[in-house]
């Protein structure tokens, strides 16, 4: 069905992906105008990761749902606020048994997967005693208290684990981001520290030509605006510039056609102008900024045009977009290498961070070398011991041979019996 091809990515994804089996409105286009047009099969298409660590018993949940005749009509009648308060999770209780013993089967399933997590954690941590019961409730995606069955209660806590999880990715990966960068910086400081006077004048004037060089680049069209877009038409789908009809460019970008532009489609748009920026052979050019300056770009894309906040662009609201003044006359867009991402107390509040970090790895190590030196001094003095018996065994051997006693095994016993 078509709406598993926009599995949820943000906020109430998950449920506009069962809504979205409502067809879009056909839009006509001459396909004759259009580069490399294949048609696309949207059953094909697979969901993208949703980067949750529950994202797989998502999906599978799910695809089970979706087999349920009922449930479908419900969430195809149910409104957004419905779903988020939890009304329709209350219609799981008339679903089908077979479909409700297939999600007893994947609760059960995905709660022995974080009882082995927790395990593997507290293992690598040397704890015993475990309280699974106890640790499952740091996971707040199902119902700890009933690890058997899937009721209600668990589809609710999924749907708002899923949207308050995804409401904060974006933010996170703008964290994750921040300090790439400034341990980028910090380990840079490092590096010139270890290096003689001259050295580092040479190494600090190559930092600031790389700089220029990047900075180095033609003008980045603002995301979201006529410009940008008509550049997409122009050169990604080969369509005369003077022919751009919004209407056309969304159904030709919506590729499921599904009747939206998801995050995936969105970000697809912004290819052009990051090329502009960065290219892989280029050593000043960094990859992972690339990715933070897409994120950016769909972040302002969706702000600007995504009136309902759901994540997801409708055709109304893209053409209501396009008669805005911003369409037309937009402001200039700032790269990255026009920003800063941290100020000097931050860098040096991150590298106190890293220093106990690193404190406390060189504490655990000392630790674990003392151990290991500990354990090495028992098995030499095991070994002397085990020498010292195997000398003193061979010493009483050899009197036994001098007082003509035969020799005995390791029990005692006679090796052989003497002669009668």
């Amino acid at each position: 069905m078509r709406w598993r091809t926009i599995l949820p990515q943000y906020c109430l994804l998950l449920i506009t992906c069962l809504l979205s089996a409502f067809e879009a409105v056909p839009i006509d286009i001459d396909k004759t105008k259009v580069k490399n047009t294949e048609p696309v099969e949207s059953a094909k298409i697979e969901p993208p990761d949703t980067g949750l660590y529950y994202d797989e018993y998502l999906k599978q949940v799910i695809d089970v749902l979706e087999t349920d005749k009922y449930f479908r009509e419900k969430l195809q009648k149910a409104d957004i606020e419905e779903i988020k308060s939890g009304k329709l999770s209350k219609e799981l209780d008339l679903v089908s048994h077979h479909v409700r013993t297939k999600l007893d089967e994947l609760k059960r399933q995905e709660v022995a997967r974080l009882r082995m997590l927790i395990k593997a954690k507290m293992d690598s941590l040397q704890d015993t005693g475990i309280d699974h019961q106890a640790l499952l409730k740091q996971f707040d995606h199902l119902n700890h208290m009933n690890p058997h069955t899937f009721e209600s209660t668990d589809l609710d806590m999924l749907i708002k684990a899923a949207t308050s999880d995804l409401e904060h990715y974006d933010k996170t990966r703008h964290e994750e981001f921040k300090k790439y960068e400034m341990l980028k910086e910090h380990e840079r400081r490092e590096y010139l520290k270890t290096l003689n006077e001259e050295k580092r004048k040479e190494e600090e004037s190559k930092f600031e030509e790389m700089k220029k060089k990047h900075e180095n680049h033609p003008k980045v069209n603002h995301p979201g605006s006529k410009d940008q877009l008509k550049e997409v038409w122009e050169e990604a789908d080969g369509l005369d510039p003077n022919d751009f009809d919004p209407k056309t460019f969304f159904k030709l970008h919506d590729v499921n056609n599904d009747g939206f532009l998801d995050e995936q489609e969105l970000e697809a748009l912004f290819t052009k102008e990051l090329e502009k920026v960065y290219d892989p052979k280029n050593e000043e050019d960094d990859m992972i900024e690339m990715e933070e300056e897409r994120l950016r770009m769909r972040e302002h894309v969706m702000n600007e045009i995504d009136a309902n906040k759901d994540r997801l662009v409708t055709l109304e609201e893209f053409l209501r977009a396009t008669e805005k003044k911003e369409f037309l006359e937009p402001e200039s867009w700032e790269t990255l290498d026009q920003q800063q991402f941290f100020t000097e107390e931050e860098l040096k509040e991150y590298e106190n961070h890293i220093s106990l970090q690193e404190d406390e790895l060189r504490k655990k190590a000392d630790e674990l070398q003392k151990q290991k030196e500990e354990l090495q001094r028992q098995h030499d003095q095991l070994q002397a011991q085990k020498m010292e018996f195997h000398q003193a065994v061979q010493q009483m051997e050899q009197k036994k041979l001098q007082q003509g006693i035969p020799p005995s095994g390791p029990a005692g016993e006679l090796k052989f019996q003497p002669r009668m």
